[in-house]
């Protein structure tokens, strides 16, 4: 169907919808059946039999699964049922270990889904005659949406009708330059895209104006969906941490690849059978080498998503959770985010009055009209419920709805008295909006916005005493309002600043407040002890701002607070000098917004900066961490930011902030745990074969080990909750790596220590003289300590301080790696197939002894100082 040559009464028709009251539910009903989801294919996922066969593409373990079968055909040979054991025990180890893999992915990878869902778009739409918010899934052809600045196109549609309406079309035709729409053309049937000026495409945004469209095509059937086979869907890519791990898992491949060649080598040296010494070999490579590693980062890092839900942040990408463990500087919006956003119109001025006048339920005349006025050039409304009263739009503006209406003049009879005949709807560029309304027969250019832009723009009123009375009321913390006004003889039809917003009446001024959000002054407080910089920006009056962020803690002795036509002013290199000084800006420009941003940046801190509006949308990209607003932010802005925040509360920024640095530190004990007991693993073999020629632990005993005491411990350490003082301590600096403050030492010598404990069990056992009773001490010891480890790695403080048992999901999974230990190690039959026998009840006490020295060694290991909680 092409829409762009219709005219709109033939669409309407079509589609069997209407302008007023949109789609019946029936009607969307059947046509959701017809049509399906408002959604683009996506590269189709892999079953989870093919993620099992992927886990079998490590080269280590196709060599051990090759080695296995060798065995099991040498055995048949041999007719020794005892022999089929080993090879056995192996293969249902890897499978084992292959269905933890795809446990761990599947579930980083629902995560990641979640994710997905929780930012999807939402679209506003007419049904059954209601304005409602939905999924933009759940759009269909025929729907009636509402489009303003800000908002992303939910599907192809055709516009029914439009004011100043411009949209972003890049992603489709290329065009840098914004495209202007008009509701009113009919366009040849035979028209490129970006010719369409009477459609709006999915995937695109409205960058200017609003409208009511009809949609047209949903899912692949739109211009976007048409391309969106060509190209492949957005690959997940991993975050730098996961990047580096990966990186390191290689280099400790490689590590244990040699150790491995070298063990095999004095193996074969010393007559060990071929078979057993390169299969215990192949078997170490495989322990060793922490291929779940990133997978538990992913798991670990989800998690802490799912904590931030909670907190009202919701992470868009993965990484933002790194970067938001290292934010030094948190730049806020101040309305909103910092004050509460239910601004409440308290004084007015008139022109020409000696003091600004109380709003009360009876204002005098020449306050009346002005209320009049400025509601009029109003898009907010006020909609009054039996449970109170709902603010729809810019909270400035509802303060006025609602002043007027306490004065006997509701927005709906004022509108039908004097109807709206022409707007140019408000930006942030200008800072002001305008409306031509018929007042009393006459075409009235009524024009509202900050005073500094409406003064030079009046020709009449004592424009002097206005800017005096804006001061004194600004310096109350008020947040003022011009109007101003001027007759006109015609409509003109495409109505411009340049022609409406000039020669102007001043006529008044508004003052509302905007109370500081209680919990916000606390939260100022963690950031200013965390060595965390908050920094005010507005665009509100600068005494207004320096007023609440004196109240909030934000501006403190010493500091300064400038305007944007200061900031402006300066060069780059001058704002370097002075960035760190200033903690108010005020009357901003999202260009603005940028160069704080880098500024800041350029001092290497980590930037956190806020955002609601179009513009902001490249202040976000440039931010090291962008924070959307959920309630007020626009589509745009969410969709350039990393995280958005449900309740545009400075407060969860706070939250989000604590959280990130806890999920940090504890994907930094996974991976020193992991590390270390890997570690430990190479070391015990690799010594082992030097002292005695000899192999401590057999390849299922290794194998065993590392499924029981790897993955499950190490996820529920990366699930411990956040230390309390975490935001007592300063912001990891930027370049700061994974192994800072010891932990690259801490790892080898936790090997080392291993290593050594096992050992001493090995040869112990050895002495005895009986067979495999080495084997058995050894197998006890090397999992057991790692259990005990996983505790110690909890907190760099004592255990006895924070209490052994304080993470439950620890407790619950270690318990279950000591009953999988117990039962190889207990169960007849089960032992003496693992190689493992019963030892005398002395050497048990013996190496109980020897696995709690990693407690022992660790508890005082911070007590001396050698690892240390940091600050």
């Amino acid at each position: 169907m092409t829409a762009h040559n219709r005219s709109k009464e033939e669409l309407l028709a079509e589609l069997s919808s209407d302008i007023q009251n949109g789609l019946t539910s029936a009607k969307v009903a059947e046509r959701q059946k017809k049509f399906g989801e408002n959604r683009l294919k996506e590269k189709k996922k892999k079953s989870m039999f093919m993620r099992f066969i992927d886990q079998f593409k490590d080269v280590m373990i196709v060599i051990l699964l090759i080695a296995a079968l060798i065995s099991f055909v040498i055995a048949c040979v041999e007719k020794n049922p005892k022999e089929f054991f080993e090879p056995a025990l192996i293969l249902l180890i890897v499978i084992l270990n292959a269905v933890m893999g795809v446990m761990q992915e599947s579930k980083a990878e629902k995560a990641l889904d979640a994710l997905k869902s929780m930012s999807a778009p939402h679209a506003r739409v007419i049904r059954d005659g209601k304005e409602m918010v939905i999924d933009a899934a759940e759009l269909v052809p025929g729907d009636i949406i509402k489009l303003e600045a800000g908002d992303f196109i939910p599907a192809d549609a055709r516009l029914l009708h439009s004011v100043s309406l411009k949209s972003e079309e890049s992603a489709l035709t290329g065009e840098s330059v914004p495209s202007e729409k008009d509701a009113e053309s009919i366009i040849d049937e035979k028209a490129p895209l970006g010719d369409r000026s009477n459609m709006v495409f999915s995937g695109c945004s409205v960058t200017y104006g609003t409208a009511i469209a009809i949609v047209t095509a949903i899912g692949m059937d739109t211009e976007m969906g048409k391309i969106a086979n060509l190209l492949d869907s957005e690959t997940e890519g991993q975050t730098p941490l996961q990047q580096k791990l990966a990186q390191l898992g290689k280099y400790l491949g490689i590590m244990a690849l040699v150790a491995c060649g070298i063990i095999f080598v004095i193996g074969l040296l010393n007559k060990i059978p071929v078979l057993e010494i390169f299969m215990t070999a192949v078997s170490l490579a495989v322990s060793a080498i922490p291929e779940g590693l990133p997978a538990i980062v992913t798991i670990v890092l989800s998690i802490g998503v799912q904590r931030m839900v909670k907190r009202n942040a919701l992470i868009r990408r993965l990484p933002a959770v790194e970067t938001l463990g290292s934010a030094s500087v948190i730049c806020s919006d101040k309305t909103g985010t910092l004050t509460q956003n239910r601004m409440t119109l308290v004084r007015a001025y008139v022109d020409g009055a000696s003091d600004c006048e109380k709003i009360t339920n009876n204002n005098t005349d020449a306050i009346k009209k002005l209320l009049r006025y400025g509601t009029l050039c109003c898009d907010g409304s006020v909609i009054f419920t039996d449970d109170g009263e709902q603010h729809i739009g810019d909270p400035t503006e509802t303060a006025i709805v609602l002043a007027a209406h306490k004065n006997g003049m509701p927005k709906d009879a004022l509108n039908t008295e004097a109807p709206r005949l022409a707007e140019i709807p408000f930006d942030s560029d200008r800072k002001l909006m305008t409306t031509v309304n018929k007042i009393d027969g006459k075409n009235i250019v009524i024009v509202k916005g900050a005073f500094d832009m409406m003064a030079p723009r009046c020709i009449a009123g004592d424009i002097e005493a206005a800017r005096e009375m804006t001061n004194t009321m600004s310096a109350d913390a008020l947040r003022v309002l011009a109007v101003a006004y001027k007759e006109i003889d015609e409509i003109p039809a495409n109505p411009t600043s340049e022609e409406l917003e000039a020669g102007l009446t001043f006529m008044g001024l508004v003052g509302m407040i905007d109370p500081p959000r209680p919990e916000a002054k606390a939260a100022v407080a963690i950031c200013r002890k965390a060595g965390i910089k908050p920094v005010m920006i507005t665009g509100d009056h600068v005494v207004t701002a320096s007023a609440i962020a004196k109240e909030l803690g934000i501006l403190e002795d010493g500091d300064r607070a400038i305007t944007g036509a200061e900031l402006d002013a300066m060069s780059d290199d001058e704002l370097d000098a002075v960035v760190e000084q200033i903690s108010v800006y005020a009357r901003v420009s999202p260009e603005n917004k940028i160069r704080i941003v880098k500024a800041w940046q350029r001092k290497g801190q980590v930037v956190s900066m806020t955002g609601d509006g179009v513009n902001d949308a490249p202040a976000l990209k440039a931010a090291d961490i962008g924070c959307a607003m959920g309630i007020t932010g626009t589509d745009v802005a969410k969709g350039a930011a990393d995280m958005t925040l449900t309740d545009d509360n400075f407060a969860t920024i706070v939250d989000a902030v604590r959280e990130g640095r806890g999920i940090y530190a504890n994907i930094k004990k996974v991976v020193g745990f992991l590390l270390g007991t890997n570690i430990g693993e190479v070391f015990t073999v690799f010594f082992a074969m030097l002292l005695w020629h000899k192999t401590p632990l057999l390849s299922m005993q290794l194998l065993w080990i590392n499924l029981v005491t790897d993955s499950l411990p190490a996820i529920s350490l990366g699930m411990e909750a956040v230390e309390k003082d975490i935001m007592d301590k300063a912001p990891k600096p930027k370049s700061e790596g994974i192994f800072a403050h010891g932990l690259g030492v801490q790892v080898v010598f936790q090997g080392l220590m291993f290593a050594a404990l096992t050992l001493i069990g090995f040869w112990i056992g050895d002495r005895t003289g009986v067979e495999h009773a080495g084997q058995t001490m050894a197998f006890m010891i090397l999992s057991l300590t790692q259990i005990v480890q996983a505790f110690n790695m909890r907190s760099q403080r004592s255990l006895l301080k924070i209490g052994p048992f304080g993470n439950s999901k620890l407790n619950g999974s270690a318990l279950l790696s000591l009953a999988l230990v117990c039962l190889v190690l207990f169960v007849p039959g089960l032992n003496s197939a693992f190689g493992l026998i019963y030892l005398p009840t002395h050497m048990y006490f013996i190496a109980l002894g020897l696995i709690i020295v990693p407690f022992i060694v660790m508890e005082l290991a911070k007590l001396f100082g050698f690892i240390r909680h940091h600050h």
